[in-house]
């Protein structure tokens, strides 16, 4: 099992910057991709942002392109996602995912690969 525990969410205006954190615990041995999804009152639960444990490929969203940036730092098994130039649209709760299968460009997106998953954290934008 593994425990996943966001922070970093705040109230921000619009320009402005976060950076989110993922602490997780356990057996983080057997996570192999880790990713950072979204979810806006009313709408789906989107993927943001995802990166391999095992090495440096990252994926990203079209609309966060230029804007976040996720990281890790694998001795503290923490995954980071650094946000900036922050708009309204951006506004949602935002949940780390983990997951033990591999990350590819083709499924880093989709919630269905990812095993385990956080209580999120809220971002919130103004105009």
């Amino acid at each position: 099992q593994v425990q996943l525990v966001e922070s970093g969410g705040g109230s921000v205006q619009a320009g402005g910057s976060l950076t989110l954190a993922c602490a997780a615990s356990g057996d983080t041995a057997s996570i192999n991709c880790m990713g950072w999804f979204r979810q806006a009152p009313g709408k789906e639960r989107e993927g943001v942002a995802g990166i391999s444990t095992g090495g440096s490929s990252t994926y990203y969203a079209d609309s966060v392109k230029g804007r976040f940036t996720i990281s890790q730092d694998n001795a503290k098994n923490t995954v980071y996602l650094q946000m900036n130039s922050l708009k309204p649209e951006d506004t949602a709760m935002y949940y780390c995912e983990a997951a033990r299968g591999y990350c590819s460009g083709a499924y880093w997106s989709q919630l269905w690969m990812y095993d385990y998953g956080g209580q999120g954290t809220q971002v919130t934008v103004s105009s």
